[in-house]
């Protein structure tokens, strides 16, 4: 027999434990609380259902207790008469390196060598000591816990006396069994499932605000950010030229890409023109229109600059504006170019851009049924046209600087 631990142990409480467990256990494995180390107990007062772990109750709640802890190489006779409460339970330390620990963590190593064992910890005085035991008191309850090496068995009360370990036995006797890791791992991926199944709920709840009240199609989520400038002013209508397809959606981009130059009084500029009759026939953009940066240069010397305040309560050029409508309007994608190129038509309508969506109901059937939006839109800070015309010449013309 060799005496791993002999003398007063501070409790705090009511409680002190037996660890083995590896950090990895600690953090990962089931909690070491009070009911999850007596779950499928019968015996109280030594709680070994969590793996590695023994959590012991004493009679006094704060003070220090005498403590004996021994090993033996086999089962030690059993003092039935020298000890009022006795119980047994399995232990299994997991490593070299299992320690006695007090309730706010700080421990001793015990030497207990790697292994599994029987752990039979018997107590006496536990209904007199009850409450604080100060320095200068006398001891009134006192314990001993053995181990020694053997195969797994359930746990038993060996002998109860006091009142204090019958409660604890009928604590531990009414828990459920502590789950098994194939539960935890069921159990944690249902709540895996749960939490994601929220996050898509709450996902969706959000993009439904956005649209409307309804999801958009997976073709407008295709085209991005094309369309949260005229989704803001009119999300029915974004979602009604959607379902009307692509020629449509085509027809609309040219539309808008006149109504935007004969209101900025572009359409006289013979370039211009000429740009929106490429537009009509589906060409490609003759100069300077193939190239945004240089279309965008000649409108100062040419055309005068009108200021006018958008639909979102900033201002921009009317011209710069309509420039982009009509560059915008011929982009590949029928959708995106509808979305854009009517946007920024209802920016250079200025404030009558509600009469301009209205018009539109009135010029396409395929709209005629959508509900009119309302007059006005919540303030939000968008790019100048002029940047946006910039943007898109970087994209036809990568690796050149744009003029500022």
């Amino acid at each position: 027999m060799r005496t791993l631990f002999n003398g007063e142990f501070s409790v705090d409480y009511g409680q002190m434990y037996i660890d083995s467990r590896a950090e990895a256990d600690i953090h990962e494995g089931p909690e070491a609380g009070l009911h999850e180390c007596f779950m499928g107990q019968q015996a109280g007062l030594c709680g070994a259902a969590v793996p590695g772990h023994l959590f012991l109750l004493t009679g006094i709640s704060e003070g220090s207790v005498p403590l004996t802890v021994e090993l033996h190489e086999a089962e030690p006779p059993l003092d039935f008469d020298g000890w009022e409460d006795i119980v047994e339970t399995p232990f299994r330390a997991a490593s070299n390196d299992t320690t006695l620990n007090e309730w706010d963590g700080e421990g001793r190593d015990l030497g207990l060598p790697a292994g599994t064992y029987r752990a039979r910890y018997h107590c006496r005085g536990m209904d007199e000591a009850v409450g604080l035991r100060l320095e200068d008191e006398a001891v009134l309850d006192e314990y001993l816990l053995q181990f020694w090496p053997a195969p797994h068995e359930s746990d038993r009360v060996v002998k109860q006396t006091s009142e204090s370990a019958a409660y604890w036995h009928q604590f531990a006797s009414e828990l459920p069994p502590l789950p098994t890791p194939e539960e935890l791992a069921e159990a944690e991926r249902l709540t895996r499932e749960k939490e994601e199944q929220d996050e898509r709920e709450r996902r969706e709840r959000a993009e439904k605000r956005e649209w409307g009240g309804r999801l958009p199609s997976d073709r407008l989520r295709s085209v991005g950010k094309a369309a949260a400038g005229l989704r803001t002013l009119d999300v029915a209508l974004v979602h009604a030229v959607d379902e009307a397809g692509p020629e449509t959606q085509r027809a609309i981009a040219r539309w808008a890409a006149h109504r935007s130059c004969d209101v900025a009084g572009l359409s006289g500029a013979d370039w211009i023109a000429r740009g929106l009759a490429e537009l009509d026939r589906g060409l490609p953009f003759s100069p300077p229109l193939d190239d945004p940066k240089t279309a965008r240069n000649l409108l100062s010397p040419q055309i005068p600059h009108t200021v006018i305040t958008r639909p979102d309560g900033t201002s921009d050029s009317q011209q710069e504006v309509a420039l982009f409508s009509l560059i915008i309007a011929a982009d590949p994608d029928p959708l995106k170019a509808l979305l854009l190129a009517l946007h920024a038509a209802a920016g250079a309508h200025g404030t009558s851009w509600h009469d301009l969506l209205t018009e539109v109901r009135s010029e396409f059937p395929e709209t005629a049924h959508v509900p009119l939006p309302p007059e006005t839109v919540p303030p939000k800070k968008r790019p100048h046209y002029g940047n946006a015309i910039r943007a898109v010449a970087v994209k036809q013309h990568p690796g050149e600087e744009p003029q500022r």
